[in-house]
């Protein structure tokens, strides 16, 4: 039986030293962030956690116990790769925690546990930028000086970002997943992304023509070929001294196996041959070549005539475009110019192709392109939520490019659908979809494009029947 007349820890005791706990924290510490997590979605099975979120950040003093610096996890190879993920330890005050950060947290239903730092929070250690994953919490160590325990002891290690929502509403935590620049000046984005390519805000595009005799009118394609895995090149004869060479391009179309008997259902034949300069001087009409592509057969003859639009030259792109705009030609002639524009991935305009330069032209003709259709306006701001019109799909924004018009984004829910609006919550900024990309930004390190491509030479099932024709 224990001395009655000796104290055992008695309260005062216990507070004196918690007290001096304290003080030496906030004299030796550091200012850190406690961010508890927070569980949105979890699995019924072995109750797996889907998807959490980090929206609260709690400011608490910690003495960093790890004084040499970061330590490294001895697994240099594993059967996810090399790793070295960095290793810090910081003790925090048990009283300071249970009196200011518990009664905070203790009626967020989706917090499992408000009583002390669990596993799985996240502490920002703002002298490296860093985020840590707390992995162990010592609670017994000093082990019951005086009957009772004064401090945490948090094991952490640098996080793994895996897709959960960072929304605290500090900047310097918040940014940990804003794009950085890396060392070859490209942009890497940290964890899974989505990126969305969008129309810019709607400006009409501009283009002016030129009125040439001799030129090429248009192609007739006698034979589509098969087999192209790749537009082939187009050689046209060289035009007579004093004349200009005509330049085309050729468009392919897929799904025609029955007509081409193409050994590979996956592969393509010549649709159209479009012209970008009709050249000049033209006297009888040139020898036409399609080469290159994949594939073979294609054969096609240029028809020439006078008074064709020779070249036209795109003055201004525009922006906003999410379909391939009406192109007219407004001039007197016996057989009425058409084209088709070329869009890029940003939406604007960068070339108009030929499919008819038209006849008996005598002066250039006035050239038209439609308005875009789509109302795209304003900049989207970094972690807001982002829906889109029809499909209801939902994102948060990673960043915003506004000079590309390229939305890379996180945390989707649902699917994207093209030409749709994407909407922010915040900005009420909205754009047009024009094309949407599932694959990770090539950060320089990810293979995952050149795996899909290896496996796609053994066996592709984009094609209608990977192991042979029906």
């Amino acid at each position: 039986m224990l001395n009655p007349y000796f104290l055992q820890g008695s309260s005062q005791e216990q507070n004196l030293v918690q007290s001096l706990i304290n003080e030496q924290l906030r004299m030796y510490g550091v200012d850190v962030h406690y961010l508890p997590r927070k569980y949105v979605n979890e699995k019924t099975i072995i109750r797996e956690v889907s998807q959490s979120k980090f929206d609260d950040a709690y400011p608490i003093e910690a003495y960093v116990d790890s004084f040499d610096g970061y330590g490294d996890n001895p697994t240099l190879l594993s059967k996810f790769g090399i790793q070295a993920t960095n290793e810090i330890t910081l003790i925090i005050s048990k009283e300071r925690f249970e009196s200011y950060i518990s009664p905070l947290i203790k009626n967020e239903t989706n917090i499992k546990l408000s009583t002390r730092p669990k596993e799985g929070d996240l502490i920002y250690f703002p002298l490296g930028d860093r985020l840590f994953e707390i992995k162990y919490v010592e609670h017994e160590k000093p082990f019951y000086q005086l009957q009772k325990n004064y401090v945490y002891e948090l094991k952490c290690e640098l996080f793994r970002y895996e897709g959960e929502v960072i929304d605290t509403g500090i900047d310097e935590i918040d940014d940990t997943l804003e794009p950085i620049d890396g060392v070859d000046g490209s942009t890497i984005l940290i964890g899974p992304s989505l990126r969305l390519n969008l129309a810019g805000e709607p400006s009409r595009a501009t283009a002016t023509v030129s009125v040439v005799n001799g030129g090429i009118q248009f192609f007739t394609i006698s034979n589509r070929g098969s087999g192209y895995t790749y537009a082939p090149k187009i050689g046209i004869g060289s035009a007579p001294s004093g004349g200009v060479t005509g330049i085309a391009t050729a468009t392919l179309i897929g799904g025609i196996v029955v007509c081409t008997n193409s050994a590979n259902p996956g592969s393509k034949s010549v649709q159209n041959i479009n012209v970008v300069n009709a050249g000049s001087g033209y006297t009888v009409a040139p020898t036409i070549k399609v080469s290159g592509g994949g594939g073979t057969g294609a054969a096609a003859t240029a028809v020439i005539e006078n008074g064709v639009i020779g070249i036209v030259t795109v003055t201004s792109g525009g922006s906003g475009y999410t379909t391939t705009p009406t192109i007219t030609f407004t001039g007197v002639s016996t057989v009425s110019a058409a084209a088709t524009a070329i869009l890029t991935s940003s939406g604007t305009i960068s070339a108009i192709h030929l499919t008819n330069a038209g006849a008996g032209y005598t002066q250039a003709p006035t050239i038209t392109i439609a308005e875009p259709t789509s109302l795209s306006t304003g900049n989207f701001q970094f972690n807001e939520v982002i829906t889109g019109s029809r499909s209801g799909a939902t994102a948060r924004v990673r960043s915003w490019n506004a000079s590309e018009n390229i939305l890379d984004v996180y945390e989707v829910t649902g699917t994207f659908v093209t030409n749709e609006n994407v909407v922010g919550s915040t900005s009420s900024a909205s754009h047009a979809i024009r094309s949407v990309n599932d694959y990770p930004v090539d950060d320089g390190y990810v293979d995952n494009q050149e795996f899909e491509l290896e496996a796609d030479a053994i066996l592709d099932f984009s094609e209608i029947n990977p192991f042979g024709q029906p």
